[in-house]
């Protein structure tokens, strides 16, 4: 954890932004995965280590403004807790070392919160996404579980969200390490990766390696000869000569902070022409968008951009056609790059996608579309600040599927051409990603500089052979 005072500031200035009432975090409980005691990875709500720093299951805690305290509802380790898992730091010392006086057991929080309602006292609490939370805050405020969304406390959502958003120096060192580690760890599969192996054997290379730095991987990791699937997690392909492999993987840091990294390479030694042309097309799009970002910049222009870029590189090959301004205003490019560019991160991967997108990637005076395809996938879409750090990731991908759909009642025929995207159909698909601090004047790119040109892959790629 950081210092004692870092996590008294958060409180102490989320505490200045919401006057009265309390404020309520729910932290995370084990997750069974098929009996009680055999449980996934234990992973606490990021908003919780946020203010609170206390990474462990079953606790609760509240800062109370009226009262000017903070709170945490928990319970010591019993004696079987001990027998099981051995001796650890108490919870009161745990409390004490991130500045927290007041501990409580489990069993009150109901208790505070019943007094709390009586008195007609508001208890602000953020959307909940696990089922545990969602039931314990159903007894405890007496709503209905449909009831708690639209009961959430919309006050309360923002002030979090505008305050996690700028990442202070110390998140900045935890996610430049996570981007750092996880360019080690891309360069090790891009190094190593041969044809006959499966996806498999190199999604197990990067969870040990993930492991091993001390961390966990901050999401699932998409490794796959598949890359038009943006979330591909099958892992059973096998790699052969003339595939691409696209790898999305990222370390966590014990402290829970991301790295976020894609990069796409072939299993053969060199890339083929038409893998080329179309990486090449990426890579523009990639440091195109890359030049917008800086302060006061809107993200929606940095996607617009890429999705320009993009599109007349296709049509230089030959796959769209026409005005390409008005393609990308009609969102015929979706064809080719249905996702949006690029997302905000820290604690989470995507961060703090759970409290809720609409406030996260946009304002009240910059509303998502949710119509258009393509657009409707844009998960950050408002002005930039000193401080955010983002992801830019702009793709390429044939889907047959899709392509099929299209091409059937000729959808958007004045500007793709689908007699010549009919050899594009096994192509599959390519991503470029990597992850950057938004600064004053522009930005600066976290973690290790990671081979991107196709020079500098296929010479990492003949070390594999």
């Amino acid at each position: 954890m950081f210092a004692k005072e870092v996590y008294n500031n958060r409180r102490n200035e989320l505490a200045l932004t919401l006057r009265s009432g309390i404020l309520l975090f729910m932290g995370n409980e084990e997750s069974p995965i098929n009996f009680k005691d055999n449980t996934y990875h234990f992973r606490q709500d990021s908003t919780f280590l946020y203010y609170f720093a206390l990474n462990e299951p079953h606790l609760a805690a509240l800062i109370d403004l009226d009262e000017q305290k903070a709170i945490v509802f928990g319970d010591e380790m019993s004696l079987d807790d001990i027998v099981w898992m051995g001796r650890q730091e108490t919870l009161k010392e745990k409390c004490a070392s991130v500045g927290l006086d007041f501990l409580q057991a489990s069993s009150e929080l109901e208790n505070y919160l019943g007094r709390a309602r009586a008195k007609g006292r508001q208890i602000h609490f953020l959307p909940p996404y696990r089922s545990e939370n969602k039931i314990r805050l159903s007894q405890a405020l007496g709503l209905a579980i449909d009831e708690l969304p639209g009961s959430a406390s919309i006050t309360f959502t923002k002030a979090v969200i505008a305050q996690r958003s700028i990442k202070s120096a110390e998140e900045i060192h935890e996610i430049n390490q996570a981007a750092s580690i996880s360019a080690d760890i891309h360069h090790l599969i891009m190094q190593t990766a041969k044809p006959g192996q499966t996806e498999r054997d190199l999604v197990a290379s990067i969870q040990q390696a993930a492991v091993a730095s001390g961390g966990q991987l901050a999401y699932p990791a998409i490794v796959t000869t598949r890359g038009q699937i943006l979330h591909n997690h099958y892992y059973g392909n096998t790699l052969k000569e003339g595939q691409l492999v696209l790898n999305d993987s990222g370390v966590e840091t014990a402290l829970g902070y991301a790295g976020d990294l894609t990069r796409t390479f072939p299993v053969s030694k060199k890339f083929t022409t038409n893998q080329k042309e179309v990486y090449d097309i990426v890579l523009e799009a990639y440091n195109q968008a890359v030049k917008l970002l800086s302060n006061g910049v809107l993200y929606l222009d940095v996607h617009l951009k890429a999705c320009k870029t993009l599109a007349y590189g296709l049509k230089d090959i030959g796959l769209m056609k026409g005005n390409i301004d008005d393609a990308v205003a009609l969102g015929a490019h979706a064809l080719f790059f249905q996702c949006g560019t690029g997302h905000m991160m820290g604690l989470d991967v995507h961060d703090m996608e759970d409290l809720g997108e609409v406030y996260v990637g946009y304002t009240d005076k910059l509303n998502k579309n949710t119509t258009q395809f393509g657009l409707k996938s844009l998960r950050l879409a408002k002005k930039l600040e000193s401080g955010y750090v983002v992801t830019v990731e702009p793709g390429l991908y044939f889907i047959p599927e899709l392509i099929d759909q299209w091409g059937a009642s000729k959808q958007f025929g004045d500007y793709i051409n689908y007699d010549k995207l009919e050899a594009f159909r096994d192509f599959s698909g390519i991503r470029i990603e990597d992850d950057f601090l938004i600064t004053p004047n522009g930005h600066e790119m976290l973690g290790k500089h990671l081979a991107m040109t196709t020079d500098e892959i296929e010479a990492i790629r003949a070390e594999a052979f």
